[in-house]
C-alpha cells in the first residue's frame, strides 16, 4: 500500500509505504538545500505522521544524479540568505525559527527517525540528521558543520551535537569545519550505522514491502542490513586524537592558531592555514558556542543559536553582516576574498563576541521559548 500525500510543493516527496513515513528532499539543482517550503513541508507532515497510527517509524533520504541518493542536503539555502538579508525580508528570519523548531521535532520524535546521510550532509542537512535515532552514512557521505567559512556558526543545533564528541573534536570540528567520510563519522559519534551507497535503494523499497509491527523493528530491521565491519577511519586515531585535544582544548582561538604555527609539522600548519581563512569573528563566536553548549540542553542550545543567528544578519545589518560578506564571497560573486571585519584573528575583542550572546528578546517572547 503506498499512500500519496498530495505535494505541496516539488522539492519534498511524502507518502505512506506500508507502514512507513517515507520522505525524500527532492531539490537536485540546489543539492537539497532547505528553502523555508521545505522546512514547512517536512514539518507539517512530521507532525501529522507523529499522530498518525498507520506510521510506525519514519525515514529520510535525497534525491539526485549522482549515487542512488543523490546529497542528503548541503545544508539551508545560503542565496536565499543573502537576497533575504540585504532586503530586509521577515522570511529570513522565520526560516531559523521554523528550521530549528523542526530540527527539535527530530531529536524528541516519539517515533524511530531513519536519515539516509548519503551524500553531502552539511549545515541543516546535520541539524534533519543528528535528530533523527539512527543515523546511516555510505562511503559517499561528506560530513561537515562548515560555516565558519561563511560568516557564520554552526547552528542547527551544531553547538548541541558537537558539544557532546570525545574531548575537543566538537570545537575542531565547528572551527575548521573539516568534511568527515562517512567511515570518519562513524567513528567519532556522528553516525550510527554504515551501508554500501548500492544498496540503498533495495533497503528504501523494502520498506513499504515488509510487515512490520512496531517502529523499533522497522529500526532493527535497517539496523540488520549495516556493515558489520565498517572500513575503518584512517582519520581520527589515538595521535591525531591527542594533538586535536591538545590545540584545541586552548583558552582561545589566538592561542590555538599561535600554537599550530608554532609547530612547525604538516598537520599543524594546514589547520592553521583553514582557520586563517575563516572569519576571524565567528571563530570566537564559534568556540564560545560549544564551550557553552556542554552545559545546555537541546532546547536551550536552539534557544541560544537562535539569538547568535539573530546578531548575525541584524547586529551589523545588510551587506555589514559577516554572514551576507561570507555568502557575497563563497556563493555570489564567487571571489572567494572575503573581507571580514575585523580582518584577523587577533583583532577580535571580546566586546565584539559577547554582544552576540546578548538576547534581542526576553524570556516570555523569544521565538522558541515553547522548546522543552
Amino acid at each position: 500500500m503506498t499512500n500519496h500525500v498530495p505535494a505541496v510543493e516539488p522539492f519534498v516527496t511524502a507518502e505512506i509505504r506500508g507502514r512507513v513515513g517515507c520522505l525524500t528532499l527532492n531539490r537536485p539543482q540546489a543539492l537539497n538545500a532547505l528553502s523555508l517550503a521545505m522546512i514547512r513541508r517536512l514539518s507539517e507532515t512530521l507532525l501529522a505522521w507523529r499522530d498518525n497510527p498507520v506510521v510506525l517509524a519514519v525515514a529520510l533520504r535525497g534525491m539526485g544524479k549522482d549515487g542512488p541518493f543523490g546529497a542528503f542536503c548541503a545544508g539551508g539555502d545560503i542565496r536565499f540568505f543573502h537576497q533575504a538579508a540585504l532586503a530586509d525580508d521577515p522570511a529570513l528570519d522565520a526560516f531559523f525559527t521554523e528550521e530549528y523548531r523542526l530540527d527539535h521535532l527530530i531529536h524528541t520524535y516519539a517515533k524511530p527517525c531513519i536519515a539516509f546521510m548519503d551524500g553531502i550532509v552539511m549545515g541543516g542537512g546535520m541539524g534533519i540528521s543528528q535528530g533523527a535515532s539512527l543515523r546511516v552514512v555510505t562511503e559517499r557521505s561528506k560530513v561537515a558543520m562548515p560555516e565558519t567559512a561563511i560568516g557564520l556558526f554552526p547552528d542547527v543545533g551544531g553547538g548541541y551535537f558537537l558539544s557532546r564528541l570525545p574531548g575537543h573534536l566538537g570545537d575542531y570540528l565547528a572551527l575548521t569545519g573539516r568534511v568527515l567520510t562517512g567511515a570518519e563519522a562513524l567513528a567519532i559519534g556522528l553516525a550510527d550505522a554504515y551501508i554500501e551507497s548500492a544498496r540503498l535503494p533495495g533497503l528504501w523499497e523494502s520498506l513499504g514491502q515488509t510487515p512490520f509491527e512496531s517502529g523499533e523493528a522497522v529500526q532493527r530491521w535497517c539496523e540488520s542490513h549495516a556493515q558489520k565491519h565498517p572500513p575503518r577511519a584512517d582519520a581520527f586515531g589515538a595521535a591525531e586524537r591527542q594533538r586535536i585535544d591538545a590545540v584545541f582544548a586552548l583558552g582561545s582561538v589566538q592561542a590555538m592558531v599561535a600554537a599550530l604555527e608554532a609547530a612547525g609539522d604538516d598537520w599543524s600548519a594546514s589547520t592553521a592555514t583553514a582557520l586563517r581563512q575563516r572569519s576571524p569573528l565567528m571563530l570566537h563566536v564559534a568556540l564560545e558556542q560549544i564551550r557553552r553548549a556542554r552545559g545546555l540542553g537541546l532546547a536551550d542550545d536552539l534557544r541560544m543559536e537562535r539569538d547568535l543567528v539573530q546578531r548575525c544578519f541584524h547586529l551589523r545589518p545588510g551587506a555589514a553582516s559577516e554572514t551576507v560578506e561570507g555568502i557575497r564571497a563563497l556563493a555570489i560573486d564567487k571571489d572567494h576574498a572575503p573581507r571580514w571585519q575585523p580582518a584577523a584573528i587577533e583583532q577580535v575583542t571580546p566586546d565584539q563576541v559577547a554582544a552576540f550572546f546578548v538576547s534581542p528578546w526576553s524570556t516570555d517572547l523569544h521565538p522558541l521559548r515553547e522548546l522543552t
